[in-house]
């Protein structure tokens, strides 16, 4: 294929519209080509605003009790995040996803999405986060088999907080976040505050 037909394919690439043969071509040709690179990125982040700008849906109101019950039992809250990570990394080795498309999954436990292009590359969107406390910052992490990477820090705020996420999200991942001491920890301190369906 000619450049300009390959450039002319990157905005459906972004929004999974190609066959197997056409995105193969253009996955090659970016590699190589800044300016498609350039293209296929601007077209990405289009991608993730089309599928994160709607109306937030207000919660269950049974939903906050939940929430802060899940806060007040800190002690457990390690167990049983080790358990729906275990739980999440056998259903997804049950159901054999093999679709290396974007997706938007909703997290548990607050308002927003992560959406994972098909690279791998995350953008974790919240709403209604409450600024953190003086000292400290929320920090993402990527979770999978048990281990925790870090994967940005951010202080969120009453309206919608967007993140890119610095480590790559594999399938069967899932992403939490946690309150930490500013800047950062290199390891969870606690159970996240919410996590992501997994990836």
């Amino acid at each position: 294929m000619e450049h300009d037909d390959l450039r002319a394919l990157t905005a459906a690439y972004a929004l999974d519209g190609l066959d197997p043969d056409e995105e193969r071509a253009l996955e090659e040709h970016v590699r190589h080509c800044a300016e498609c690179r350039a293209d296929l990125a601007s077209f990405r982040e289009t991608a993730v605003a089309l599928a994160t700008d709607v109306e937030p849906v207000p919660p269950p109101p049974h939903l906050r009790e939940q929430i802060l019950q899940t806060v007040r039992a800190e002690r457990f809250a390690a167990a049983a995040c080790a358990a729906a990570v275990g739980l999440g990394v056998w259903a997804v080795s049950l159901s054999h996803r093999l679709d290396a498309r974007p997706q938007a999954v909703q997290l548990v436990g607050a308002q927003g999405r992560l959406v994972v292009t098909p690279s791998g590359e995350g953008t974790l969107v919240v709403s209604g986060l409450r600024p953190a406390p003086t000292g400290k910052t929320y920090e993402a992490w990527v979770i999978r088999g048990g281990q925790a990477t870090p994967a940005g820090t951010f202080h969120g705020g009453s309206g919608r907080t967007a993140v890119a996420l610095t480590a790559p999200i594999p399938d069967g991942a899932v992403v939490g976040v946690t309150l930490e001491r500013a800047p950062g920890a290199s390891q969870p301190s606690q159970a996240p505050l919410f996590t992501s369906q997994p990836v």
